[in-house]
């Protein structure tokens, strides 16, 4: 008989296969799994050279997979100001004086994750109580939700922001009495102020990839559909795989801005390898819903003024799907609003029509305001849904956003699956944490609209058999079963014996990708 490279003996596996859905213990060759079965059926692979990992009981699962994640991103963000959890705009100002005085050496103050919604004030903060804080140092600070952001006079000097600036796609707001600009920026606006600040150097590139990395390993993760900002990001990822420094899968999200580029050289969704490979184009429709530029069909009830906003016009966007679409792309389509998402949905239809493709299977991003039909059309068209399941607990306030019939239709995780629509997870980290089981206890416990939560076994599936699908993987990794890669997660309790409230204790014991032990607890 074969003699494995690992055996794990004595757990509680949970395959997901429904041929066989539990098991004792698995054995491990080559980096795929071999055997899975009885601790006696496996102890037959075990030879001399075989190491034997003994879990004793803890439960095994397939490997998680975050199917939204920005890691460089989130790497940078562990070395910058974090504000999730500020209750004031006094708190604010305070902790933005205290990471100045700590890091003097810093040209530039970032960060963020700032939410007004928990603010005492409930208000946006501003250039003047930036101002207070820090002046002499250009301060740039982001909502939570990526789409506002706040900048200090220093910052709004340097990058030139006046209370004429206009911006295609964004918005520079300007203070009511003065008409100057208050240091608000939305959506396409925030890139005034990026492009002003220092570019970081390819060593702290590298090391915030490193960082995240680790992070999303202690957590679970064997695979992650990693979303780039630029080349930079691209050759650094070659670089960190050809040095064996990349301890999971990849699968790469890449910004339409590199379409003209990806598609003169022929590349397609799936180039690469096991451990790296190009996966999608990633296209913004809208911006969100805590800052109001989601594009919604009607008013927002808290704010009647405003729709949110079409960051492309319908034109633009069917020109870019069918461009990346004929050119063998999977694509996925930022969307929140349900204008957003039909616009979307409108420009897969005319793409499918101009160019038949089989098993294409495009990503509608977030799809957060949904109604039955446009879930129907989602089916029809056989569009992914990349869902995020902790935001369900983050936008605490969506009732207020859009009252309370189309806040039923929010995050309809059970209607999606109900109707046959393919539901993936991840977590939109750094904006939200970068956690599965945050996420699958998310899924399970919402309080808001009880009939839309998932069982843990549906939530579980959208981080492993349906991340797979997603990323047209599912012959080779989702399932714990021979001839799929060795992707495991190893558990302290089973995540189906136990209620969905204590999901979130849980605590992940060790990360297996490709046999290999990527983090023991």
């Amino acid at each position: 008989m074969l003699s494995a490279d690992i055996a794990i003996l004595n757990a509680n596996i949970i395959t997901l296969n429904s041929k066989q859905p539990k098991a004792e213990a698995l054995a491990i060759k080559n980096g795929k799994i071999v055997a899975v079965g009885s601790n006696k059926e496996i102890r037959g692979y075990v030879g001399g050279e075989t190491r034997v990992i003994d879990v004793k009981g803890k439960t095994v699962v397939p490997g998680f997979v975050d199917c939204h994640v920005h890691m460089t991103s989130f790497g940078q963000h562990l070395q910058m100001l974090d504000l999730r959890n500020v209750s004031s705009i006094e708190e604010m100002k305070r902790k933005i004086r205290e990471y100045a005085e700590k890091n003097p050496e810093k040209s530039w103050i970032l960060g963020g994750r700032w939410d007004h919604e928990r603010f005492s004030e409930k208000r946006y903060p501003t250039r003047w109580d930036l101002d207070e804080a820090v002046l002499d140092k250009p301060v740039f600070l982001i909502r939570v939700c990526g789409h506002i952001g706040v900048a200090n006079t220093k910052a709004l000097m340097l990058a030139a922001v006046r209370k004429d600036t206009a911006v295609k796609g964004g918005k520079v707001d300007v203070d009511e009495a003065s008409g100057e600009p208050n240091g608000i920026l939305r959506e396409n606006a925030l890139e005034l102020v990026w492009r002003m600040v220092p570019k970081p150097s390819i060593t702290e590139l590298e090391n915030a990839c490193v960082q995240a990395c680790q992070r999303a390993v202690e957590n679970g993760l064997t695979g992650v559909h990693w979303i780039v900002d630029s080349p930079e990001e691209l050759r650094l990822l070659q670089k960190l795989h050809r040095k064996g420094r990349l301890p999971l899968r990849v699968y790469l999200g890449i910004p339409v801005k590199l379409l003209d580029e990806i598609v003169k050289v022929g590349l397609t969704t799936g180039f690469g390898n096991d451990m790296l490979k190009l996966g999608f184009v990633k296209v913004f429709a809208d911006g969100s819903l805590g800052a109001r530029t989601a594009a919604l069909k009607k008013p927002y009830s808290d704010k009647p003024e405003t729709r949110g906003m079409l960051l492309l016009s319908q034109r633009k966007l069917n020109r870019l799907v069918l461009k990346a679409h004929k050119a063998g792309w999977q694509l996925a389509v930022h969307a929140i609003g349900d204008k957003a998402i039909e616009s979307a949905l409108k420009a897969f239809s005319k793409a499918f029509k101009e160019c038949c493709r089989e098993n294409v299977r495009h990503r509608v991003e977030h799809c957060s305001v949904l109604n039955p039909k446009t879930v129907r059309k989602m089916r029809r068209l056989n569009i992914i849904a990349s869902i995020q399941p902790h935001f369900v607990f983050s936008d605490f306030w969506v009732v207020e956003r859009v009252g309370a019939e189309r806040a039923r239709w929010v995050y309809p995780f059970k209607t999606l699956l109900k109707e046959g629509v393919m539901a993936a997870s991840g977590s939109d980290c750094p904006v939200e944490p970068i956690s599965p089981l945050l996420g699958i206890w998310a899924a399970t416990t919402r309080k808001d609209f009880g009939e839309e939560n998932l069982t843990v076994e549906e939530a579980l599936r959208t981080y492993t058999v349906n991340a797979a699908y997603a990323s047209f993987e599912e012959d080779e990794k989702g399932t714990i079963e021979v001839g799929k890669f060795a992707d495991v997660t190893v558990l302290s309790d089973d995540l189906l014996s136990i209620s969905p409230e204590k999901i979130r204790e849980v605590k992940v014991e060790m990360t297996v990708v490709g046999g290999k032990i990527v983090y023991k607890k």
